[in-house]
């Protein structure tokens, strides 16, 4: 995954003695040789709000000069060991980051100002390790680093890092095991920035072990957390439109106002009804952009599984610039809103997610045991609930709207089993597995009736531009046959409660 020309940084940090040697590197997987060592002198500004909002989201913002990658460098978490590293030329402001840089922060900036935090200089000597074939596989980085805020003293410290470049994870763990058998341990930092600014940093929330014994709200609390941070890291790749990233936004968003609702008996509905409310305002922002790439998806689907001689006139090309229309148009809402006032207030109500949001009530002190299943049991009779009304539903429109609340049921049902997986185990994944299945199906049926609302107006333009709208008649008549067995199978597998539940 990238954003806007980045590279995904796969990276070990170790501390060091000063007076460590480092090891020879030998016999390591792939490694034929040792490129000669390189020396730079490199000179870095760190970029961060007052209070430290990137740094405390592992994000690192900087200026630095020397070294073959001089400019500004953004850097942003993606996995253990990863990072997202994007880059700038420098140009010529010192003390104004990019734009394409605070842009893809912006969900941990929000409407602050970024001001220069520390400073570092770096005598860095530089091993590289190379293939038989002269290739690159993983560079290693001696660095001797003076490191300090920009209002008060620092300090000087060693360490070495590690980071592939052409090379596996294997060879990653081979030099990691000779460094540490050598004398090195494990970084006690994450980065630079954080060894220089630890002690200004707020403490964090700690993640606990959770059971059936966990009070309650400590488990919605958990998940909760859980969908923000994920929420907030798919913040950069929807603003640069990477593949999946508006469907990953939008999960999280849908997760996190399902969970609000389920979890709503041990909550302050004064705090966290209000933040319901703007989670559906995002969720529709970013459902367009996903609905067009769905529907999209689909006709084209429909249209290559028509033979030629049916396809009258150019269907294709119609639907083509129709959807490609609605998703640039979608996804400009999209990059407006979340630069918007209202989305930086959103995330700060997330980020005030803690104690102070669960219900002064008990309830959300006792065991899990004793209240999450009747919770999740609560949103599985809604789905029933719901199925019932379809069955008894009289016109082709009044089923559509009623298979949609099944479908809406169906999906808060498998998003609460999910929450609680971690402390219920396989009866909790196996409803949200049912769930989720019949969501899938209703999901077909609700994109089809989407479908066809846009063959019908696409149908009536055709007509209007002198085309045979005969083709955009058929994909819609085709398109409403489609679930219905796998409906009633699903139906009737889901209508034994589970003992979990009861």
């Amino acid at each position: 995954m990238s954003a806007a020309g980045g590279h995904v940084e796969i990276e070990r940090k170790f501390d060091a003695d000063l007076t460590f040697p480092l090891p020879e590197f030998l016999d390591l997987p792939g490694v034929a040789t040792l490129e000669q060592p390189v020396e730079q002198h490199l000179e870095a500004t760190y970029f961060d709000t007052v209070d430290l909002r990137l740094l405390r989201h592992a994000t690192t913002l900087r200026r630095r000069t020397g070294g073959a990658d001089d400019g500004w460098h953004l850097k942003l978490p993606k996995a253990a060991d990863e990072r997202l590293e994007v880059h700038r030329p420098l140009g010529r402001s010192v003390r104004t980051p990019p734009k394409a840089l605070t842009d893809l922060a912006r969900v941990h900036i929000r409407d602050q100002e970024l001001l220069p935090v520390a400073s570092l200089v770096t005598r860095r000597t530089v091993h590289r390790l190379l293939d038989e074939k002269g290739e690159v596989l993983a560079e290693v980085a001696d660095d001797h680093v003076a490191g300090k805020p920009l209002d008060a003293d620092g300090g000087t410290w060693r360490e070495v890092e590690v980071e592939l470049v052409g090379g596996d994870r294997e060879l990653l763990d081979a030099v990691g095991a000779q460094l540490r058998r050598a004398g090195c341990s494990p970084a006690t930092t994450s980065s630079k920035l954080h060894r220089v600014l630890r002690d200004r940093m707020a403490p964090e929330h700690k993640p606990v072990e959770l059971s059936r014994k966990s009070p309650a709200g400590d488990v919605a609390l958990a998940h909760l957390r859980e969908q923000s941070a994920a929420l907030m890291a798919w913040d950069p790749y929807t603003r640069t439109n990477e593949p999946d990233a508006v469907h990953k936004m939008r999960v999280s968003t849908r997760r996190l106002r399902s969970a609000l609702a389920t979890y709503r008996p041990l909550l302050d509905v004064a705090v966290t009804e209000p933040l319901r409310a703007e989670l559906k305002w995002l969720g529709g922002v970013l459902g367009e952009a996903r609905d067009a790439e769905v529907i999209h998806e689909r006709l084209n689907r429909l249209v290559s599984e028509q033979p030629p001689e049916l396809l009258l006139g150019p269907v294709r090309r119609r639907i083509d610039l129709e959807m490609r229309q609605r998703h640039r148009a979608a996804l400009a809402t999209i990059r407006t809103e979340l630069k918007s006032e209202r989305y930086f207030r959103l995330l700060d109500s997330l980020d005030g997610l803690d104690g102070a949001a669960l219900s002064a009530e008990s309830k959300a002190k006792r065991k899990a045991s004793a209240v999450l299943p009747r919770l999740v049991a609560k949103t599985r009779r809604r789905v029933l609930q719901a199925a019932e009304l379809a069955q008894s539903a009289e016109s082709a429109e009044q089923v559509d709207r009623q298979l949609h609340e099944v479908r809406k049921a169906a999906k808060r049902a498998r998003y609460a089993a999910e929450s609680v997986a971690a402390v219920f185990g396989a009866p909790a994944d196996s409803l949200a597995a049912e769930m989720e299945d019949l969501q899938e199906i209703l999901g077909c049926q609700q994109d089809g009736a989407a479908s066809r609302e846009v063959l019908r107006q696409l149908g009536a333009q055709a007509h209007l531009a002198g085309e045979n709208g005969f083709s955009f008649g058929l994909l819609h008549g085709l398109d409403r046959r489609s679930g219905d067995d796998r409906y009633r199978a699903v139906m009737q597998a889901v209508q034994d409660e589970p003992a979990w539940l009861r």
